[in-house]
């Protein structure tokens, strides 16, 4: 009787840690997908539910989030951790990762029984026609057209080894993952990368080209983890050791098919997974959507526009937009008029900000995640305020030069103490000029707030980002265009603020 009593309780223990488990994910389906089912299968045993974090990005951004602390865990692949986080070129097994990550503060275990591989691919037809069955064939087609992921292009482990192992002479040019499939049935390009679990590669009637040199790594999934999250949710990881084998390719492969070809949601697919496979025990409250989720792609573009998470993503997209714009004006106004005495500090300054605009936004977000030990808001926004500082500061220094010299020795002669001058002078004289930069700002934020779905901060990127990854068009314009009727918005206000102010242009 004590043992049963003894397994009981195990079975339906619950961590008490008063944080949330936060999961996060990749920017393709497979990773929106076993997001769900870590989080699903840890939700019965947590106090609080699991915060899935989706669409982070790549590999750089997920795991400077993970190493943040700004998630707690989420699903990676071997391959990818030895080359990529690792930069070992060495065969190494579990055991041998394990040690690696340990001074890192990070852990790898949970083999979750499929491996997703990188490959190439190209229609069968066209591999019938040139006689292309394997990756030593492409270098004997030197004008194939390659349009290969942006990420696989800069990896160790994808085209600068594999085009020096295979001889291969083709430029490729840079695409997105999901957008591939639709140009190479469109035959814009003939070869794309592809992972070996992507259901697309049967619909689209794909070769998978042989890799004769075994140049590919495996990439066995498994879960990347803080080395602290067996300690804050003992419940949870033993919970989650229960995946251990559950995944095969060809589950994978149906789980993928079903988000991508039968558009149903992520939540639902981890749901019914572990409901077949048996693995979750549901034994409290904190299941996550316990009813099914509305299936977004089977709407169409009017339901995905006006869907229930509307008025949730434009509140985000708006306050992020409002305390960017804010933040440099703030900052922006006072440096602009401190300079501009001073024209080789003013030209420093602006050269600066400038710079600032040249930074790639995915990668001033990895930097700032690295710096502020944070994903979400915080540096989405420091990154917005930075892009908005140098059309505010240009236009203040533009707007106090068209200030005549004479109305400004009329004011000293006037008695008029510096501060007056460019209280009653500079500035109101300034501000049609002044405004426009704001109303310039404002706009470059409403369409760059849209990164902010790539490190968990929400907005109309949200949408954006899972319809990239699931190559769904509706969803994109469902993000597209209420960030580009805000921004037409924004026009109209700062038009009717210029007419109220009597300003004339």
């Amino acid at each position: 009787m004590f043992c049963l009593i003894l397994i009981a309780k195990t079975a339906l223990a619950v961590d008490a840690s008063p944080e949330p488990l936060r999961i996060g994910s990749k920017r393709f389906t497979e990773s929106y997908i076993l997001a769900q089912v870590i989080a699903q299968q840890a939700a019965s045993h947590l106090a609080h539910a699991p915060v899935v974090l989706q669409g982070l990005g790549n590999t750089a951004i997920v795991y400077e989030a993970l190493r943040s602390g700004a998630i707690d865990v989420y699903p990676e692949y071997a391959g990818t951790i030895r080359l990529e986080i690792l930069k070992n070129t060495l065969p190494m097994n579990l055991d041998e990762m394990r040690r690696a990550l340990l001074p890192l503060g990070l852990g790898v275990g949970v083999p979750l029984g499929f491996n997703n591989g990188y490959a190439l691919a190209m229609t069968d037809k066209q591999a019938q026609t040139l006689g292309v069955r394997a990756l030593s064939d492409l270098a004997r087609h030197p004008a194939l057209k390659l349009g290969l992921s942006n990420e696989f292009l800069g990896r160790s482990d994808g085209w600068p080894g594999l085009s020096k192992t295979y001889g291969l002479a083709q430029t490729p040019i840079g695409l997105d993952h999901g957008l591939a499939y639709d140009a190479i049935k469109a035959q814009q390009i003939d070869v794309i990368d592809i992972y070996s679990t992507d259901a697309k590669i049967a619909h689209l009637g794909l070769r998978v080209l042989t890799d004769d040199s075994s140049y590919f790594p495996r990439y066995d999934a498994l879960l990347l983890y803080r080395l602290d999250l067996p300690t804050h949710f003992p419940a949870a990881w033993a919970a989650l050791q229960k995946l251990e084998g559950h995944v095969d390719e060809s589950a994978m492969i149906a789980m993928n098919a079903r988000a991508e070809l039968q558009g149903v949601a992520f939540d639902v697919i981890g749901r019914d997974h572990l409901a077949d496979q048996g693995t979750k025990t549901m034994t409290s409250h904190t299941q996550i959507n316990p009813t099914p989720t509305p299936d977004p792609q089977r709407r169409g573009f009017w339901a995905k526009l006006f869907g229930p998470d509307l008025a949730r993503l434009t509140g985000q997209h708006l306050a992020l937009v409002l305390a960017s714009v804010s933040f440099a004006a703030l900052l922006a106004i006072p440096l602009a008029v401190w300079t501009f005495p001073h024209p080789r500090l003013r030209a420093a300054v602006l050269g600066l900000a400038g710079l600032m605009q040249t930074v790639p936004s995915l990668a001033l977000l990895a930097a700032l995640i690295a710096l502020l030990g944070a994903i979400g808001s915080l540096p989405a926004l420091l990154a917005l305020t930075l892009y908005a500082l140098l059309p505010i500061m240009r236009n203040t220094s533009t707007g106090l030069a068209q200030v005549p010299n004479g109305l400004r020795m009329a004011a000293k002669a006037l008695g008029m103490t510096d501060a007056q001058c460019l209280r009653y002078v500079d500035l109101p004289l300034a501000l049609p000029t002044l405004l426009a930069g704001v109303r310039t700002a404002t706009s470059i934020a409403i369409g760059t707030a849209t990164i902010a779905a790539f490190i968990g901060a929400g907005g109309f990127g949200e949408r954006i980002v899972t319809g990239l990854a699931l190559n769904d068009s509706d969803l994109l314009l469902a993000g597209a265009v209420p960030a580009a009727v805000m921004a037409l918005l924004s026009e109209a206000l700062f038009e009717a603020i210029t007419r109220k102010l009597g300003i004339k242009r």
